[in-house]
Parts: structure tokens; sequence; C-alpha cells
């Protein structure tokens, strides 16, 4: 009996010692470093360079948009003031074609204003990739194993976040870009409301009275405004 108690304790000695060794070793750094992504495009210099170069086509875009706008208002005044002395069919024929025209007018503008936004997200693409191998130098630098977003962030000391020190390091690699030119502002709507914002905004619907001495026109042979048309 006695001897099956002293067995006992010598093998828990001797897996105590490994034990107590393999608990002392050094531990692998298993550091979390945080990045504010969104920082990352919009404060540094390249970004700053970037948001000017958008803000600058937006404007032109609207402004682009106004005068096609104001085109087109005309066109359909003068269609109406025709109405009077062309036959009912030639007057539909007209109208369809000014529909027509108004589509395309508005398809070649979205599909500028969707060219400009994509050429912004491609532009903050290659900012965070020329980004890459710094915040791979300051991982290393502070032994992180991990690199996460700032937004997935629960809580987290302040030295964790290398953001500031990140936008720096790419500032100093970059040329300072020359500031972009400012456009003028987008004009006010005749009734004093700001002008639409996106670069994209589509032309507001246009009211035009009958021409004098014509009956009310209908929903079939009036031309449409650009932005009535489907």
């Amino acid at each position: 009996m006695h001897g099956l108690a002293a067995a006992a304790l010598a093998c828990a000695l001797a897996l105590a010692g490994p034990a107590q060794a393999q608990s002392e070793a050094p531990q692998v750094p298993a550091g979390v470093a945080v990045i504010d992504q969104g920082r990352l495009i919009t404060d540094t210099a390249m970004g700053r360079a970037l948001e000017q170069r958008f803000q600058a086509a937006s404007r032109a875009l609207i402004a682009e948009n106004r005068e096609i706008e104001a085109a087109l208002e005309a066109e359909e005044r003068a269609l109406t003031v025709r109405r009077a002395n062309i036959e009912p069919t030639e007057f539909r024929r007209l109208a369809a074609e000014f529909d027509a025209k108004v589509e395309g007018i508005r398809n070649a503008q979205e599909a500028k204003s969707r060219t400009l936004t994509r050429q912004r997200d491609e532009e903050r693409q290659r900012i965070v990739e020329q980004a890459l191998p710094i915040l791979a130098r300051l991982m290393q630098d502070r032994e992180a194993l991990v690199l996460i977003d700032r937004a997935s962030v629960v809580i987290s000391r302040d030295a964790a976040d290398i953001t500031d020190e990140a936008i720096a390091r790419l500032d100093a690699l970059t040329p300072q870009a020359p500031e972009a030119e400012a456009a003028p502002e987008p004009a006010e709507t005749p009734e004093g409301e700001a002008a639409p914002s996106g670069p994209g905004a589509l032309l507001p619907p246009v009211s035009v009275p009958p021409a004098v001495g014509t009956a009310p026109e209908t929903p079939d042979d009036r031309p449409q405004s650009p932005a009535a048309t489907p």
C-alpha cells in the first residue's frame, strides 16, 4: 500500500516539473492592432486631393445638367406652341421623339454620375493598397498578429490604434498633390431652393401651359417633361 502511494507521489512530482517549466516559457506575441480605414482615406493628403477632385467634378456635372435642363425646357415650350399649327398625328410623333431624346439624355447623365462614383471608389482602393506595406511594418513594430478595422471593435486601448502613424508615414511617402481648383457652387432653382447636390441629379418636372387659344393637352399627346419619362 505504501509502495503504491510512493509511486503516485513520484509520478506527480515528475509531471509537475515540465508543466511548471512550460508555464514559465516566453509567450508568442498575440497583439491586435486597430486601424480606422475611413480616416486612412479621408485624412491622408491623397485622400483629401481625391475628394476635392470628386467634388469639383460633381459640381461640374450638376452645372451641365442645369444647362441641359434649360435647353429641354425651351424645346418643350416650342413644341407646345407648335401644337396649334400642326396636325395631332404630327404633334404626337414630335412628342414621342422628344420623349426619346429626353430618355437618352437622362441615361447618358446617369452613366456619367455612376462613372464618377466608380472612379472615386477605385482611387480610394488604390490608397488602401499603397498603405498595406506601411501597415505591415507597423504591425511588425507592434508585434501584432492581427489588424482589424475600428468599426469592428467594441472597445480597445488607444495604444492599439495605428491610424495616425499610418497616415503620417503614407503622407511622407507621397508627394503633396496641388489643391483642386474650386468649381462654382450649383445655382439655385427659380423657386429659391438649392439645386440637387448629387452629381447625377436629374432634371426636375417642367410645367408648360397650353398655347393661347388651344384646348388643354391630353396625357396622350403632351410632350413629357424630362423627369416625367418613366
